[in-house]
């Protein structure tokens, strides 16, 4: 039976082959997630990842293609390709398509920095796939040739992610020729019309090879029916049994086999940092002795053996298990690999996902913890494995996953054997800066006001430069276009500033007044666990310019509460390119770096602290740690609040910052021995209600005290690890609304609110029933012709949507620019 029976006779849907290559139905399954705009996933039966499959299958299937691209080259060509594949599910196809291509050189993308490797790409600058993934070759000249880059992904469905990466890439090093490779090639017509245009554009060739091509055939009420199943199922959803068919023992699972694998030196784990043809001949010859390593730990030839990676890691476990298969060391060798992805689980043998393990992740990831998932380990028909061999890094191999995934596999086969490679460090390391390089910064003191900003000079001192003379502004659309076209960074140009209606006003007032107390008790609690925790006399660096406000009420709370006079800088942070070093050298100079704490305003899916806590990992001394407000996102452990209400400086731009604008890091006019710059918008000093929201803020001190007294003694003795669900949330929103770029998910009232100010909004998602704290929100989606769609399920209040496909001439309803589809 096919694996996708069970959804297409619910919900009507079918695959539709193209002539030529194999049948769909012969590589896919189908299976049902929750998404509201997709009701259905496709399940690759050759991929390796959701569905266990012969190691020889899943490793034809990839070297098969790389054999294709390579007649398509030619010899010159296939000698000065370079692969490139994508995190996670593609990682072992791209690596599987490099060897069957020359084998070529291969680099993946990932979801895991490693400290003191500066990126040298990622998704999250070029505005195209998920900002976790980077770019981290060990030679920096890896992606820099001039010859054919091949990109490798599972499945090519509308072609956003690869003709984003190909603009990016090319931006940075054009070429002539590019090769797009998947197994499956599943676009409309209009998505293969707009590559021909895209490369067109470009002046470049693109081609693309695929072992099948069609479309899927949806009813018109596909998801409508597929959100029906999908509640009906989860509710009836039942964890495994204690015991699998496997043989696990009755009086619980046997004890893990551990074995170190002889991986041959210098070879990396996989195409995290670059994998060469000399790497796959040292790979090759030390295969036989790991096999025989792997074989005594499973002892008598046993009848079932699945060899289990783990996400990322897909080719070290795919060669390990092709190797065991080839050797006879079992019975039936089958490979699949763990997943981030959840995936309805149906025990239907017409479905792709008949049985699921879910455990949480357990190798620090970047995006903080969360469930991870291994599918159809389990079995209920009587064909479990004997034996399961888990490959992992060592970098993963830790204590939870030891109670994570190794007590899920356990009671549901006989053995589990825990294979551990060795986790490949590049030897390119970013030398770590000394505070007195490059020469000292040509500013040699703070900025303050009133020549700088309209903040008291004691309050803030800005190491920045005055770019106030300098025509850096750009109308909201060309900038935006710019932008996501990968032709200008959003720190090179300024939106022009958003000069608020007298309804706006009025809203903002009316916000002022109901939330300020709020905000009070918010500060209070922050500054009074930094005082506890990080220093008793710490120096704030807010980061510019929406931490700012924040870091003149905790400097002003702390002289009120305790007669401390807090130094108070702000720095510039631009995300993809770090922060200001120079002014990071100027605090060293001055202060302690262990007395620095860096302060924002808010997290929303905290793509800021993580660029702080990289950019940090480079000098010694600061604690890479933010604080902040309000923590809606879960990304910190020192926050105000975790609510997700709104703080009324968001709802303005430089009129409630001290008229200062988003700094600016452009090379022509920043230096080596630079800060980076902003504007003081002296003009708009008649709007200015800076200092006033500060005195609001502050006038409730008093009154909140005792409040904050008790919330902090609760904080300080509770777990505050940071959970990330609102970076989980932002991902499934980007998969689920078709953008496929978490930069172009803004989530959180203050995020919302700065789409709405600065970029060309798309649509805004609203949590259903939201009251007043989005009133403004409302107002600014009405004026700029924005829809508002309420929701249910989102941890933030709302969150505002840009569209990646952005073209210039669409309006909305007040004939403004607007994203359009």
């Amino acid at each position: 039976m096919w694996s996708g029976t069970w959804v297409a006779e619910r919900l009507g849907v079918s695959l539709e082959d193209s002539e030529g290559g194999l049948r769909l139905t012969e590589l896919l399954g189908l299976a049902l997630r929750r998404n509201p705009k997709r009701a259905h996933l496709l399940v690759s039966q050759v991929l390796g990842k959701h569905v266990p499959q012969s190691p020889r299958t899943v490793y034809a299937a990839g070297y098969g293609l790389g054999e294709r691209v390579r007649a398509l080259l030619g010899e010159d060509g296939a000698a000065a390709a370079v692969v490139l594949g994508y995190a996670e599910t593609a990682t072992g196809l791209g690596h599987c398509v490099a060897d069957g291509l020359g084998p070529a050189p291969y680099l993946h993308s990932t979801r895991r920095p490693v400290p003191g490797v500066r990126a040298a790409g990622g998704f999250e600058e070029a505005h195209s796939h998920a900002t976790s993934h980077l770019l981290l070759p060990e030679d920096p000249e890896l992606l820099a040739g001039s010859g054919p880059l091949v990109l490798v992904d599972d499945e090519f469905s509308t072609g956003n992610t690869v003709l984003n990466t190909i603009r990016d890439l090319h931006a940075r090093h054009p070429r002539s020729h590019y090769v797009v490779v998947a197994l499956v090639d599943m676009r409309s017509p209009a998505d293969r019309d707009r590559l021909t245009a895209f490369a067109a554009e470009l002046g470049a060739r693109v081609d693309l090879i695929a072992l099948a091509s069609g479309t899927v055939s949806l009813p018109d009420d596909v998801l409508t029916k597929g959100r029906a199943l999908v509640e009906e199922h989860e509710a009836l959803a039942e964890d495994v049994p204690a015991a699998g068919p496997g043989g696990a023992p009755a009086d619980g699972p046997r004890p893990v086999t551990r074995v170190d694998l002889n991986w041959p030196s210098g070879v990396p784990d996989g195409g995290r940092h670059g994998f060469t043809p000399a790497h796959r001949t040292a790979l090759e010859a030390a295969l036989p002795a790991m096999t025989a390593q792997l074989t005594a730990a499973l002892g008598a030839t046993p009848g079932r053996v699945l060899v289990l990676g783990n996400e990322e890691l897909m080719y070290a476990p795919l060669r390990l298990a092709k190797a065991l298969e080839e050797a006879g060391a079992a019975r039936e060798v089958r490979f699949s690999t763990t997943t981030r992805s959840p995936v309805l689980a149906v025990d239907d043998p017409g479905y792709a996902i008949r049985t699921r393990l879910v455990f949480p992740a357990h190798d620090a990831p970047a995006d903080g913890p969360g469930d991870r998932y291994a599918y159809n380990v389990h079995s209920t028909d009587g064909a479990g494995f004997d034996a399961v061999v888990a490959v992992v890094d060592s970098a993963g191999d830790t204590p939870e996953l030891h109670t994570g995934l190794l007590a899920a596999l356990a009671p549901h086969t006989g053995h589990v054997v825990l294979a551990v490679v060795p986790s490949y460090t590049p030897d390119r390391r970013e030398p770590k800066p000394t505070m007195t390089e490059p020469t000292e910064p040509t500013l040699r003191e703070p900025l303050r006001g009133p020549a700088f900003s309209s903040y008291a000079p004691e309050d803030v001192g800005w190491l920045l430069q005055d770019f106030s003379g300098v025509e850096l502004e750009a109308p909201t659309e060309e900038r935006e276009e710019a932008i996501q076209a990968g032709g200008a960074h959003y720190a090179e140009s300024l939106p022009v500033e958003y000069q608020p209606s007298p309804q706006y006003q009025e809203l903002y007032g009316s916000a002022l007044a109901a939330s300020a107390a709020r905000v009070a008790r918010a500060v209070g609690t922050v500054t009074e666990t930094v005082l506890a925790e990080r220093s008793p006399s710490p120096v704030l660096v807010s980061l510019a310019r929406a931490g700012t406000p924040v870091g003149v009420l905790m400097r002003r709370w702390a002289r009120a509460r305790h007669g401390l006079d807090l130094p108070h800088y702000a720095v510039s942070i631009v995300r993809g390119r770090g922060i200001d070093a120079n002014a990071l050298r100027w605090l060293a100079a001055h202060h302690d770096p262990a007395d620095v704490v860096f302060v924002d305003g808010w997290t929303g899916k905290g793509a800021i602290t993580r660029e702080l806590r990289e950019a940090l990992a480079e000098f010694e001394g600061f604690n890479p740690e933010i604080v902040v407000l309000a923590d809606p996102g879960s990304c910190v452990d020192t926050y105000g609040t975790r609510e997700d209400f709104l703080i009324p400086s968001a709802c303005l731009n430089s009129t409630v910052s001290g008229l200062i604008s988003r700094t600016v890091l452009r090379s022509d006019l920043v230096g080596p021995a630079d800060f980076h710059g902003a504007k003081f918008y002296r003009e708009l000093a008649g709007a200015d209600v800076s200092v006033a929201f500060v005195d609001t803020v502050a006038a409730h001190f008093d009154e909140v005290a005792d409040a904050v007294d008790e919330e902090v003694k609760e904080l300080l003795a509770a777990d505050r690890t940071p959970t990330w669900e609102g970076w989980a949330a932002v991902e499934r929103i980007s998969e689920e609304y078709g953008i496929h770029d978490v930069n172009l998910v803004k989530p959180g009232v203050g995020e919302t609110t700065r789409v709405l100010l600065r970029r060309v909004p798309w649509k805004i998602l609203a949590q259903r029933g939201a009251g007043a704290d989005l009133d403004h929100v409302r107002l600014l989606a009405e004026q700029r012709g924005v829809p508002v769609e309420e929701v249910d399920g989102l941890p933030y209040t709302c969150v505002g949507l840009i569209h990646p496909r952005f073209t210039r001439g669409a309006t909305g309803a007040d004939g403004k620019a607007v994203a359009s589809k």
